[in-house]
C-alpha cells in the first residue's frame, strides 16, 4: 500500500508551488504586507549560483500539501552545524493528517545525516497551537533568548556607520 504522505526535496519547477505556500503562510502569520518574496528572488535564492536555502515539499496522496524552508546554522559551542527551519507551512484543508510532523521528522532525519547538533526554529507567541504541538514532540523553547532583528533602513543605517572593514 502507498504510503499517503511523502516528501521530497523541491525541484526548480515548483517555485511557484512554493510561492503559494509562502504567500498563505504570510497571510497566516498575518504579515502578508511584509511578504515581497517573488517567484524570480526565490529561483534564484534557491537554485542560482549560489543557494542559500533548500525546500521540501510534502504530498498528501499525490496532492501538494506543506512545505518547509530550511537552511544551515553553525553552533561554536558544539562546533557543528545545524538546520534552522526558516518556514514550515501546512494547507489548512489537509492540518491534521500527520504532515507537518512528518515534515519535522524528515528535516530531523537531515540533520542526523548531515551531523548537525541542532534542528532550531521561531515560533510566533500567539501560535499557541503550534506552540502545543512542538512541545508534545519534544521540542523546547529557548525562554531566555531574544531574537534580534535588523531590517530595511536599520540595517541600511548601520552598515553605512563605518568606512572599515570593507568586505571584498
Amino acid at each position: 500500500m502507498k504510503e499517503p504522505i511523502r516528501i521530497e526535496h523541491a525541484a526548480e519547477k515548483e517555485i511557484p508551488l512554493v510561492h503559494r505556500f509562502i504567500k498563505e503562510l504570510a497571510e497566516y502569520e498575518r504579515m502578508s504586507e511584509e511578504c515581497v518574496a517573488t517567484e524570480d528572488l526565490l529561483r534564484e535564492a534557491l537554485f542560482g549560483e549560489k543557494k542559500f536555502a533548500e525546500v521540501v515539499v510534502a504530498y498528501y496522496h499525490d496532492e501538494p500539501a506543506g512545505f518547509a524552508l530550511f537552511f544551515h546554522n553553525f553552533s561554536t559551542f558544539l562546533a557543528r552545524p545545524g538546520i534552522y527551519l526558516e518556514d514550515l507551512y501546512v494547507f489548512p484543508h489537509l492540518r491534521g493528517k500527520g504532515i507537518g510532523k512528518a515534515l519535522l521528522v524528515y528535516l530531523a532525519i537531515v540533520a542526523k545525516e548531515r551531523n548537525c547538533g541542532r534542528f532550531e526554529w521561531a515560533v510566533l507567541d500567539w501560535n499557541e497551537s503550534s506552540i502545543a504541538f512542538y512541545k508534545k514532540l519534544g521540542a523546547i523553547p529557548l525562554n531566555d533568548w531574544t531574537i534580534f532583528r535588523l531590517t530595511g533602513n536599520a540595517l541600511n543605517e548601520l552598515a553605512k556607520t563605518s568606512q572599515e572593514p570593507k568586505i571584498k
